[in-house]
């Protein structure tokens, strides 16, 4: 061995005890993600899932909170006591900038970094602090659902709003209407939570507006029951139905011709991207230079393979 090689050597053995050392003061970051979802949404499964994932292959904790109820009071209240907990960041949704904004300022400003993910927009992101936002913007998303629907010809639907004291819910059906170039008026309605009375509001609506193109549901929510609703009335498979986001039973009703796509936002990445991107920050320094948008992508009857597999699982 020349001399040149064994001072290489030695370099590399003096130099890999430090880097592991490193690496091991480092682990075990704990960030805290917050929802506003209730406990009745089946959908934020697939967002547990991801931190789960994301804390194992990181080497991090990761906490999921949320109001209950869906209570966007109770939200900022969690936010505030997250925050006070002294976390190494807090991944939250921005589902009402009026109610949340305050509270994920204050995070910011005692120090805590903070990304936006699943609602909000990157310039409310921006406006509170927030490292970035990663997730789908809603009403470019109804939009793109609206110009796709028009082209199918389409002018008139119901918007079935299960969670419309949400901000971000009426973006979605706002940008359906202006992509089909009508006004959005009496079409969208609040339905609720409740599957029975999510169903039986639906048929009321169809009954009484009969000349209806088609049905705009936003998750599975509201899309489940309106299933039952079309088959019920006779109508499923005769009017056009399309939805945000998916779920087992939206996956079956795109396989079965009743749903004509699902729009996929990808909650998967909504929650483990954050966790990775925030790791990484606070280990290495190093933090994307954008946004990252999840979505709009259409999921239709070709290619469900690997969307039926994890259906509510990862996708």
């Amino acid at each position: 061995m020349t001399p040149t090689m064994k001072l290489l050597l030695a370099a590399t053995v003096a130099a890999t005890p430090l880097i592991a050392a490193g690496t091991a003061q480092a682990e075990g970051e704990k960030y805290i993600l917050v929802s506003h979802a209730p406990d009745s949404d089946s959908w934020w499964n697939t967002i547990k899932n991801a931190i789960a994932l994301a804390s194992e292959q990181m080497g991090v904790e990761v906490e999921y909170r949320n109001p209950p109820t869906g209570d966007l009071a109770d939200m900022a209240r969690i936010i505030e006591q997250a925050a006070a907990s002294g976390p190494d960041g807090i991944i939250t949704t921005l589902s009402d900038f009026d109610v949340l904004s305050g509270p994920v300022r204050s995070a910011v400003d005692s120090g805590v970094d903070v990304i936006i993910m699943n609602s909000g927009t990157p310039e409310q992101a921006r406006e509170v602090g927030a490292l970035m936002y990663v997730g789908q913007p809603e009403y470019d998303a109804g939009l793109a659902a609206g110009e796709r629907a028009k082209g199918d010809g389409v002018d008139s639907f119901l918007c079935v709003n299960h969670y419309i004291s949400s901000p971000a819910s009426t973006e979605r059906c706002q940008g359906f209407a202006d992509g089909l170039g009508v006004e959005l008026g009496e079409q969208m309605i609040d339905s609720g939570q409740d599957p029975a009375e999510i169903k039986n509001r639906v048929q009321a609506y169809l009954s009484a507006n009969p000349d209806t193109d088609a049905v705009l549901t936003l998750g599975p929510t509201s899309a489940d029951p309106t299933l039952l609703a079309l088959d019920e009335t006779g109508m499923a498979g005769d009017i056009y139905f399309g939805t945000f986001d998916l779920g087992a039973n939206i996956v079956q009703g795109i396989k079965d011709g009743v749903i004509e796509w699902g729009i996929d936002q990808q909650p998967f990445l909504q929650a483990y991207l954050p966790v990775v991107v925030l790791t990484n920050y606070h280990r290495y320094g190093v933090l994307p230079g954008n946004n990252i948008n999840s979505g709009p992508g259409f999921v239709t009857a070709e290619g469900l393979e690997m969307v039926e597999k994890f259906a509510g699982e990862y996708r």
